[in-house]
């Protein structure tokens, strides 16, 4: 069954056990027993696939921005890898931030500067000017993270995995229709408007999300509140001592380097002969994985029912299958769209999986745990976003699908030697 904890000081560890409190960590309140206001959380939802999907408007468009920066195939991945690290920076710096500070000031504060950043990237002069603007999109763009961390928060635990699913959801909605949406802008009016777009619909969600989202209640023991220093060591801290949260959290690295293998890499065979397909078309096949908004929702209900291990085995293998017709790229557009539909549903099945295991752990602390499992998925993100270039640039789609699946096999392995142990979650052999 899946770990369950309480909202109370000490939380369980990584086996299904309590744990004590870190030291200094701030106390939260406990759970609440309320469910938040019925708009917040599709609000949540629609901000962060907002945010999220900043992060993913590059790939599209990665052959007209080498272009038009004089960029050669072998460095395209330098584009993507640039937000992918200032994005593992702003999981360590901004969202333990969200087990200290107000979630509406910080989430809206955070919105106005990323519409800031993304109108720097749209107006850029130059490579440099734009892969700065971009690695401070990145920083800025988990303020994701800490909506999904304030909707886990605010929503009683019986129906946390279904909020964490719908938030969820929203991400991978805004991922899916960032390519989308990317590539159809660019093709009516250039890339720069892609960026500038996505601006004014930032700072327009900014201003709703002041008017919707609670603020904290007063945190008992706030004299006892650690520093911010002391608060961003105690995410290091927090998977020192939890191996659930270790290996949940190479699990989502492994999980999209295989997932950033395909949709940074794909836009090179795509743009290329016998395809030769123009932005919008490329785009366009990011929706062929809509089924990962539908796998959250899903997956989010079945860990409420307690079966994220068998959530978890299932991900994995389709993630692993789906590299075989993902494989037959350049003979068939229905292969790919077919393995995109498997690697979509099952990223995301195991993602919210993770999500929910990971924040039952210590939901007092979960904007810092969810800011430091978000670490490895950007680290994994970025794995894979270079390894496709390099992959390409040697020795065309196939090696990039060997590297997709080499990925994805690994996380099999990973997940099938630990589960007997319950370090993945669940106790051994649980559901």
């Amino acid at each position: 069954m899946a770990t369950q904890c309480s909202g109370v000081v000490g939380g369980c560890d990584g086996r299904g056990g309590t744990g004590g409190r870190e030291a200094g960590a701030p106390v939260s309140p406990a759970s609440p027993t309320a469910s938040p206001p019925a708009r917040l959380i599709p609000l949540l939802a629609l901000a962060c696939g907002s945010s999220v999907a900043t992060v993913y408007f590059s790939q599209p468009l990665l052959v007209t921005l080498g272009e038009r920066f004089a960029l050669g195939p072998g460095l395209l991945g330098a584009i993507v890898t640039v937000t992918q690290l200032g994005y593992a920076v702003g999981l360590l710096a901004l969202v333990p931030l969200g087990d200290l500070l107000d979630h509406r000031r910080l989430v809206t504060g955070q919105l106005g500067l990323l519409a800031l950043a993304l109108l720097a990237a749209g107006l850029a002069p130059g490579v440099v000017a734009l892969l700065g603007a971009l690695a401070v999109v990145g920083l800025l763009a988990v303020v994701a993270q800490t909506m999904v961390a304030a909707a886990a928060a605010l929503t009683p635990p019986a129906r946390r995995g279904r909020a964490v699913g719908t938030v969820t959801g929203g991400i991978v909605t805004g991922i899916l229709l960032a390519r989308a949406a990317a590539g159809l802008l660019a093709d009516l009016a250039g890339w720069r408007s892609v960026y500038l777009v996505s601006a004014g619909v930032t700072a327009v969600l900014a201003v709703l999300l002041r008017r919707v989202l609670p603020a904290r209640p007063p945190v008992a023991g706030a004299r006892d509140v650690p520093s911010y220093g002391r608060l961003v060591v105690s995410t290091v801290t927090l998977f020192t001592r939890h191996p659930l949260l270790r290996v949940r959290g190479v699990l989502a690295l492994l999980v999209f380097a295989s997932f950033s293998t395909l949709w940074s890499g794909v836009a090179q065979p795509l743009s290329g002969p016998p395809w030769s397909l123009s932005h919008t078309a490329i785009g366009a096949f990011g929706l062929a994985g809509a089924a990962g908004a539908v796998a959250a929702g899903v997956a989010g209900r079945w860990n409420d029912r307690g079966y994220a291990q068998r959530t978890t085995g299932v991900g994995l293998a389709l993630l692993a299958l789906s590299w075989l017709p993902i494989a037959l790229t350049r003979q068939s557009l229905w292969a790919l769209a077919a393995g995109a539909v498997l690697l979509d549903f099952a990223v995301q099945a195991v993602h919210v999986t993770n999500q929910t295991l990971i924040h039952a752990v210590r939901p007092d602390a979960g904007s810092r745990i969810i800011g430091g499992y978000m670490v490895f998925y950007s680290a994994g993100s970025s794995l894979g976003a270079f390894g496709s270039s390099l992959a390409y640039a040697a020795a065309g789609w196939p090696a990039v699908s060997a590297l997709g699946a080499s990925f994805s096999l690994a996380a099999l392995l990973l997940w099938a030697t630990t589960r007997r142990g319950g370090l993945s979650g669940g106790g051994p052999g649980g559901a």
